[in-house]
């Protein structure tokens, strides 16, 4: 049986505000823009992707799970639920599957209440202050890791 070549896209809770909450920090693009990046990219190495987003815990961490059946990693950018959730944290942990973490702005740069990811331990790839390309930036070094190719 070969591995799955699909990738799992989650977006936390306020995701959805992207291109009209805090242009400042977050950019003017869009949700849409972030996953049809997302897709653009994994297409170029060979994955689909499928892509969730959600201001609700539970239905991330259900579409977390779902992914141990048909994805090959997950790509996450918890937002808020970074600095909050044991729960996500623990899903991501068991579904055993490689994880890039994604932040748009550099969370170390702002409050402090931002600076613990309940992530970051369970994450293979971390991708800061990138801003929305850095989406991309994941999904290529994730694809490397579940390819082979990533160097050591």
């Amino acid at each position: 049986m070969t591995a799955p070549r699909r990738l799992l896209l989650v977006n936390g809770p306020n995701l959805n505000l992207l291109g009209t909450r805090e242009p400042e920090v977050y950019g003017s693009q869009t949700l849409q823009d972030v996953e049809a990046l997302v897709a653009e990219s994994a297409a170029a190495r060979g994955f689909e992707v499928r892509a969730v987003q959600s201001n609700h815990e539970g239905v991330l961490i259900d579409a977390i799970h779902a992914a141990r059946t048909d994805c090959a990693g997950i790509v996450i950018n918890p937002g808020g639920l970074t600095h909050t959730s044991v729960v996500l944290r623990d899903a991501l942990s068991g579904v055993a599957l490689p994880v890039a973490e994604v932040h748009i702005s550099d969370v170390m740069a702002r409050e402090s209440f931002r600076h613990h990811s309940y992530v970051a331990d369970v994450a293979i790839v971390h991708v800061i202050g990138e801003g929305v390309r850095g989406y991309a930036t994941a999904v290529a070094r994730l694809i490397d890791v579940l390819t082979g190719q990533a160097e050591g």
